[in-house]
C-alpha cells in the first residue's frame, strides 16, 4: 500500500478492542480518532490505544477529520444512520454485523452505499478465521474429493447459563428478540458459504434454554447447497465446551467428501484423513494473537486492500444481503416448522 489511509471509528463497547488492536498492526493504516457518546469511555479507548482525538458527535467527526474509511463498532439499531452519513460523504464503510435490526433495513444501507458508489464492507471476519481459509484451499486443491458431502459444526459457548448471563461483556444481548442465529449464527451462515457455495434451503428448530433472556441460545439447523453438499449447525450458548479457549475456534467442525473427512480440532488443529487411510494432522499457520485466530485483524486488513485498489471486498454489501436472506429463511422455518427455500 503506498500511501497511508486515514481511518476514524465508531464505538467503544466491548469488541471494539479487537478493531482497535488489529488497526494498530495493518500496514499503512492510522486511525486518527474515534467518536463514543460517553467521553469518558471514548478517552480511555483512545489513550489505550494511541489515538490523538476523540469525538463525542460522529458528524463532527467525519467533517473535521475528512477520513478515507470509518469503522463503524456500534450495535445493529444504529448502524442505517452512522452507514448513510459516511456514504453522503463517499467516505468508504467497514462495518459490524448484525448490519441492521430487519432484512428491509439491511438491503437499505446497502442499496443507499450501492447507488452512491461507495465501497462497503461487512465486518463479517469468521471467514477470515485462519482455519476456513486453509480449509477452503484443501477443498479448492479436491484434498477430500471433488465432492463435498457434508459439513457439520458443533458449537458449546458456555457463556451463557448463568442467571447474569452476557452482563458483564455484552449486556444487551439479554433483552434482543433474536440472538443465537442473528449474533452468533450468522458468522456460520458466511462461513458455509464461502466453504461450500450458495444456500438453497434451510430447515430449523430453535430454542430458549436459559430463561433470563429474551431470545433464542440453543438451534439445530440443516442447510442444502446448490452444489448439492449439506450443512448442519448444531450450536447453543448455554453448554460448556471441554475445551478451555471455547472463543477460539467456536467449536468442532467436520467436512466429509467423495475422497475423505477434514476435522478441525477446538485447538485450531486440522486432521485429515482420505478414505481407505489414517487420519493425518495437516499442519498449516494460524496465530493465537487477537481475536479468534487474528480474524478480525486479516477482515480489516483485506478492506484496507480494497480500499487502496478500489475493488469490492469479499462481504461487500451484496455478497452479506444473500448471508441475511438465510438468516430470515432460518427464523421462517422455525415458526412454521417446515423446510425453507431461499428465496432472495
Amino acid at each position: 500500500m503506498k500511501n497511508q489511509l486515514k481511518g476514524v471509528a465508531v464505538g467503544a463497547g466491548y469488541f471494539s478492542q479487537f478493531h482497535y488492536e488489529a488497526w494498530q498492526r495493518v500496514p499503512g493504516v492510522d486511525i486518527v480518532a474515534l467518536c463514543e457518546l460517553d467521553e469518558d469511555k471514548a478517552k480511555a479507548m483512545a489513550q489505550k490505544w494511541n489515538i490523538k482525538k476523540v469525538y463525542t458527535d460522529y458528524t463532527s467527526m467525519l467533517e473535521a477529520e475528512r477520513p478515507d474509511f470509518v469503522d463503524i463498532i456500534t450495535p445493529p439499531a444504529t448502524h442505517r444512520q452512522l452507514c448513510m452519513e459516511a456514504v453522503d460523504r463517499n467516505i468508504p464503510i467497514i462495518c459490524q454485523k448484525a448490519l441492521a435490526p430487519t432484512l428491509s433495513e439491511a438491503i437499505e444501507i446497502v442499496e443507499y452505499a450501492q447507488s452512491h458508489n461507495v465501497n462497503f464492507m461487512v465486518h463479517e471476519n469468521f471467514r477470515f478465521q485462519p482455519w476456513h481459509r486453509e480449509i477452503k484451499k484443501l477443498l479448492e486443491r479436491n484434498v477430500i474429493g471433488k465432492q463435498l458431502f457434508s459439513m457439520n459444526f458443533r458449537m458449546r459457548m458456555g457463556d451463557g447459563w448463568q442467571p447474569d448471563a452476557y452482563l458483564q461483556r455484552q449486556p444487551y444481548f439479554r433483552q434482543m428478540p433474536r440472538l443465537l442465529i442473528y449474533e452468533t449464527g450468522i458468522h456460520f451462515i458466511d462461513a458455509f458459504r464461502f466453504l461450500a457455495g450458495e444456500v438453497v434451503q434451510v430447515y430449523a428448530q430453535l430454542r430458549k434454554l436459559n430463561p433470563d433472556i429474551v431470545g433464542e441460545d440453543c438451534g439445530f439447523v440443516h442447510f442444502d447447497f446448490q452444489e448439492g453438499a449439506m450443512g448442519y449447525y448444531d450450536a447453543n450458548r448455554y453448554n460448556e465446551s471441554a475445551d478451555p479457549d471455547a472463543r477460539f475456534t467456536f467449536g468442532e467442525f467436520l467436512l466429509e467428501g467423495s475422497g475423505g473427512s477434514i476435522r478441525l480440532h477446538p485447538s485450531g488443529r486440522l486432521m485429515i484423513q482420505l478414505l481407505g487411510e489414517k487420519e493425518k494432522e495437516h499442519v498449516y499457520t494460524y496465530s493465537k494473537k487477537g481475536f479468534a485466530g487474528d480474524c478480525v485483524f486479516t477482515a480489516q486488513q483485506h478492506f484496507a486492500e480494497c480500499i487502496a485498489s478500489n475493488c469490492p471486498a469479499e462481504t461487500d454489501g451484496a455478497s452479506y444481503i444473500k448471508n441475511v436472506f438465510v438468516q430470515e429463511a432460518i427464523y421462517k422455518s422455525n415458526e412454521e416448522g417446515v423446510p425453507i427455500k431461499i428465496m432472495p
